[in-house]
């Protein structure tokens, strides 16, 4: 669920405020405001100040948009824009196909403020010399021009970190090659600004070099949360299919008639989640539990499992050799809490469900994670909290 209050939506992206947006949002009211209290008195110079944050804000939403909709541009769906206490932040769905669109997504929001700092700039130069007006102007054109420069920083979260990462996905070859190399290079500069904001605060008193370290702080976290990201969507992309099933369905005969199989298994304290028909040396296909529920009893003496089988060739299946992203795609685009896998022959070789898909992730990375965890998972059908390994596998999608 979306953090915030939506407050509207543009092009058909909602938009949202987070609570932190409003700490500093009164922040800087008043840091501006008593930059006018001078020369325009106590309320004028509060007017000012709560118009030149808002325009700040509009200026970072602008910014976001430009991400936005260079991605749509591409076929790209964005979730939202949200406001938040270090600027704004754009969802976006997944990633772009080619390094060349990567880097159009990435310079957009630069782009955008270097527009609005020539449109503003140029028009403050046509206003009343000594205005308030125009003062406002001349400093929103010159937050728009720090802003572009800013994000251009060469490390992740900032834009200039998703440039470098365009940048060696086209060198390597490897868009997760980039990711690494961006990610790396945001947590160097996280660590940077927060040893400077902590050595003008402690050596030379200054109070707002904490913001230095807090925005460091922010960057450091954002960039190890992209390396992690990274190792995640390349376990997804390494591991396959053959590597994560398990043998979790039955294998039975497709001469059995519908009365025969339902006394024989459906019976069972703990029935198999599937059941395979075979007949005549090969897999003729999936029985559904459900199909045969809504055929009436007098029928299930005369109908075989024959009569109800649905081809493998007509069932909803990934092969040994589909990577997990193929995998999380293909049970998310059709809601399934579990996918038959095939072997090269066609004959059902296993089935995974999201508890098989995380243990071979955490097989991957080395990770610790208890049978009764995997349980867990298979039993309620969905990923652990903090692990959305749907929306991990969505964006790591490539055509």
């Amino acid at each position: 669920m979306q953090a915030g209050w939506r407050i509207g939506s543009l092009f058909g992206i909602p938009l949202f405020v987070d609570s932190s947006w409003f700490v500093i949002l009164a922040l800087a009211t008043f840091a501006n405001a008593r930059n006018y209290q001078g020369a325009y008195g106590p309320v004028l110079s509060w007017v000012a100040g709560f118009a030149l944050a808002l325009l700040l804000f509009g200026s970072v939403l602008m910014h976001e948009l430009g991400h936005s909709l260079a991605a749509m541009s591409q076929g790209i769906k964005v979730n939202s824009i949200t406001l938040f206490l270090f600027g704004g932040v754009a969802s976006i769905e997944q990633e772009s196909k080619t390094p060349g669109q990567a880097f159009q997504v990435a310079i957009a929001g630069p782009g955008v403020s270097f527009g609005l700092f020539l449109i503003v700039g140029l028009a403050a130069i046509t206003l009343p010399p000594s205005s308030l007006i125009r003062e406002l102007a001349e400093r929103i054109s010159e937050i728009n021009l720090i802003l572009g420069i800013f994000n251009l920083i060469p490390g992740l979260p900032l834009d200039g970190g998703q440039v470098l990462k365009a940048a060696v996905w086209k060198i390597t070859g490897s868009r997760l090659a980039g990711v690494r190399w961006a990610a790396k290079t945001g947590q160097v500069l996280g660590w940077l600004a927060i040893a400077l904001g902590a050595s003008l605060f402690l050596l030379v008193g200054q109070p707002g070099a904490l913001w230095i370290g807090l925005i460091g702080w922010f960057c450091l976290r954002n960039a190890t949360s992209y390396n992690r990201i990274a190792d995640l969507q390349s376990a997804l992309l390494k591991t396959k299919a053959g590597d994560a099933m398990s043998r979790e369905f039955r294998v039975i005969n497709a001469d059995l008639t519908l009365r025969q199989f339902a006394e024989q298994y459906l019976l069972e304290t703990s029935h198999s989640p599937v059941y395979v028909a075979s007949g005549d040396g090969r897999d003729r296909g999936l029985v559904s539990v459900d199909d045969i529920r809504f055929i009436e009893r007098s029928q299930w003496e005369k109908q075989t499992l024959k009569d109800i089988v649905k081809p493998l060739s007509e069932a909803i299946a990934v092969g040994e050799k589909s990577s997990l992203v193929e995998v999380i795609n293909c049970m998310e685009s059709h809601q399934l809490r579990r996918i038959v896998v095939l072997s090269p022959t066609g004959s059902v070789a296993g089935t995974i469900d999201k508890g098989d898909i995380v243990r071979a992730v955490a097989k991957s990375l080395n990770a610790n994670i208890t049978e009764a965890d995997i349980k867990r998972i298979k039993e309620e059908g969905s990923y652990p909290p903090g692990l959305p390994l749907n929306a991990i596998a969505k964006s790591t999608e490539q055509n």
